[in-house]
């Protein structure tokens, strides 16, 4: 029987442990790192490249108009900026390649 769940944060600190032959305790460091360093480079810089996974950019999207789908009423949609996440060409082909 094939697991489809994705991994938890637990998982994902022991097998970064285990591949770069760090400690869970070191792992955990080193992804709480990186999460803050993307989130403050992309709020300064408006965009957050992790090479071979993909680009995190800071995107403003125009006021629109919008409707309620229960009631079928006109919305106004403020402006607002939003984070996208790119992937990068080497992520795509991993993930999407043939298994």
């Amino acid at each position: 029987m094939v697991d489809n769940k994705p991994l938890s944060k637990t998982q994902l600190i022991a097998e970064l442990a285990k591949k770069s032959n760090l400690d869970k305790k070191q792992a955990d460091a080193v992804l709480v790192a990186l999460a803050e360093i993307a989130y403050s480079e992309a709020k300064r810089a408006g965009k957050f490249t992790l090479p071979g996974f993909g680009i995190l950019k800071l995107v403003n999207r125009p006021a629109r108009t919008a409707r309620n789908p229960a009631t079928g009423a006109t919305v106004q949609v403020p402006a607002k900026t939003v984070v996208k996440m790119t992937m990068s060409k080497a992520a795509k082909e991993a993930i999407t390649s043939a298994q």
